[in-house]
């Protein structure tokens, strides 16, 4: 939007400002991605330690439980 602004304004003050403020938008659209990108790849691994440490409770442990079948984490 603010590069269509640039382009169609009619003050070259008035393009100077559009155009930096399609870089800031630019750049800062860039950082968001950064971001989402390395939530998301956090939640992945927090994901795979928890099926990981769900997989390692051995059989034993489970009949270690009141509930064996829901497991010792839920002792």
């Amino acid at each position: 939007m603010q590069r269509d602004r640039a382009d169609n304004a009619s003050l070259e003050n008035e393009r100077a400002i559009a155009r930096r403020a399609a870089n800031a938008w630019g750049t800062e659209a860039a950082f968001a991605e950064r971001r989402e990108a390395r939530r998301e790849k956090i939640r992945d691994i927090a994901e795979t330690a928890r099926s990981q440490s769900e997989q390692e409770i051995s059989e034993e442990e489970r009949l270690l439980s009141d509930n064996p079948d829901r497991g010792f984490a839920n002792f």
